[in-house]
């Protein structure tokens, strides 16, 4: 909303509008709904590997690494969304930035849901370190922005 509603002539003189567009266009949703498809399809792949027994161990690792794939790809996206959004917020027209901030909320929603995902897939702890200092940026973020 935010970014739609930043397309006013002063935001067409400012640049804000293009920025504008370009955050539309980088918030499609349409990879977090194939994401919802793919978490669904690896977890009915991971159920399989606990009935089936006498499942080859490079099938099993491949379908445990996408387990774990799925939620840590959904949880970048959402950082990444989040800092789009971020910069954008200085040049959202100033009567909606709450738009704008209610989208980081949301996706830092999905971001922590995402990673509770990851940890029942039993990441590595490096990996587990690096996600944990993405949600920590977000964190900080939703802190700054609810001042």
């Amino acid at each position: 909303m935010a970014a739609a509603y930043t397309r006013r002539k002063k935001d067409k003189e400012s640049g804000a509008a293009t920025r504008a567009e370009s955050l539309i266009a980088s918030l499609d949703s349409s990879p977090f709904l194939q994401a919802a498809d793919d978490d669904a399809a690896a977890y009915a792949d991971l159920q399989r590997t606990w009935k089936e027994g006498d499942m080859p161990v490079d099938e099993k690792s491949a379908i445990e690494a996408r387990a774990l794939a799925v939620p840590t790809s959904l949880l970048e996206s959402c950082h990444s969304r989040i800092m789009e959004v971020r910069d954008f917020l200085p040049h959202c027209n100033p009567n909606i930035t709450s738009d704008a901030k209610v989208g980081i909320h949301q996706l830092a929603g999905a971001a922590r849901a995402a990673y509770q995902t990851v940890l029942v897939n039993s990441p590595p702890e490096e990996e587990k370190m690096r996600l944990s200092k993405l949600l920590k940026e977000i964190r900080d973020l939703e802190d700054e922005i609810l001042t």
